[in-house]
């Protein structure tokens, strides 16, 4: 005679109810096709990245005669710009104003009349212009010292010393920090919109009622939040690691590290956010048994994400405003805005620790009553369910 089957435990509930929301979302041709364009972007915004670097960064310059002998100081002068001068010599001027018109060069050098070279341009251009000028003053400047006698190496030079030299990385920080909030800010909505659904459906076809047979109520609230957030985060990995890969491999950014650290920080702000969110919106979507009731009651936790990314936004170029500090330590906002702050400027480690501490009680919190309302709301299957009603439900 077979033994009785042995109940299953919390833990293989919870599991069962997490695979089955991954394997439904996977199997979501509109899902799939999401993820796919959001790919899509991320690689397109690379690779218009590295065509704009290469655009603006590059100079050929075309040089005829004895404006040959500029080379060199053409080539000091693009540095001293931050452009990088190719210089190309032509065989004379002819030569020089027919690459010009095809394009073959960004502009010409000719030997000109008496000792003043000519610049040839297809249309005006201030930063060739000053980059030409400049080497003639040079070339000019290093002829004269030579007739006196005097060695150009014995002129004063220049001892540039910048005040905030961490000011780049921190713009590319900023930017990554920014990209990362929008696909955090997106990722949230959409898998929290996807919890919300599912209760719904769930509710709406009476499928709850067959689960609940079977489970208790936090048992399928934790297995739709567990697997939807496992697949946003694997989801958001992806498009990091793509990210971070495709912007080291085309040399976007200059300090790989501090890309590396932010990213990190945005996926772990993701966790902390998803959390808190998901929990909302199951709960709130547990009132309702229609999908055209959803948006009225998700109204309220996604006014404070849309505000969030908003505040996130003005972050960027204020991190160390009275609105980004606060708004960091608010559970609901900080998720938003505490890395771009990160990113945008000096935090101190224990005001992350404070935002992730407010952030932690927050979730708990929300996760205790909203689990009692989700309880006593989920199998009242007619019309809108009101918080009271749903905690007494529970109660009873």
């Amino acid at each position: 005679m077979n033994a009785p089957a042995r109940p299953l435990g919390s833990g293989a509930l919870i599991r069962l109810v997490a695979v089955r929301e991954v394997s439904t979302r996977l199997r979501d041709k509109t899902f799939l096709v999401g993820s796919a364009v959001m790919l899509l972007l991320i690689v397109g915004l690379l690779a218009f990245q590295v065509v704009v670097n290469s655009g603006s960064d590059d100079s050929r310059i075309g040089v005829t005669g004895d404006a040959g002998r500029l080379g060199p100081a053409l080539e000091a002068q693009g540095g001293a710009l931050g452009l990088d001068v190719t210089v190309v010599e032509l065989g004379d001027d002819t030569a020089a104003r027919t690459a010009v018109e095809d394009e073959e060069v960004d502009a010409a050098v000719l030997e000109g009349t008496g000792t003043d070279p000519e610049l040839v341009l297809r249309e005006p251009d201030s930063t060739l212009e000053a980059l030409v000028s400049g080497a003639v003053g040079a070339v000019a400047l290093n002829g004269v010292l030579a007739e006196a006698g005097v060695d150009p190496g014995d002129l004063p030079q220049v001892t540039v010393t910048a005040l905030d030299e961490d000011s780049a990385a921190a713009e590319q920080r900023t930017a990554v920090a920014i990209v990362g909030v929008v696909l955090l800010y997106s990722l949230i909505i959409l898998f929290g919109q996807f919890v919300a659904q599912g209760v719904v459906e769930e509710k709406s076809s009476r499928v709850v009622e067959l689960l609940l047979a079977t489970m208790r109520p936090w048992h399928l609230l934790a297995g739709k939040i567990l697997g939807l957030g496992a697949l946003g985060l694997a989801q958001i990995a992806l498009i990091a690691v793509i990210g971070v890969t495709g912007a080291l491999a085309f040399d976007v950014v200059d300090v790989p590290g501090d890309l590396i650290g932010t990213v990190g920080w945005v996926l772990f702000w993701f966790v902390l956010g998803y959390a808190l969110f998901a929990s909302l919106f199951a709960v709130a979507a547990s009132l309702v048994s229609r999908q055209e009731d959803l948006g009225s009651v998700l109204t309220p936790a996604s006014l404070v994400l849309i505000v969030g990314f908003f505040i996130a936004i003005q972050a960027a170029s204020s991190p160390s405003g009275t609105l980004a500090v606060v708004t960091s330590f608010v559970p609901g906002f900080s998720p938003m805005v505490m890395p771009v702050r990160q990113a945008a400027g000096d935090v101190a480690l224990w005001e992350v620790g404070v935002a992730v501490l407010l952030m932690l009680v927050a979730v708990a919190l929300v996760v205790r009553l909203g689990g009692r309302v989700y309880s006593g709301a989920l199998l009242r299957t007619s019309g809108k369910t009101k918080l009271k009603d749903a905690l007494r439900a529970e109660r009873a």
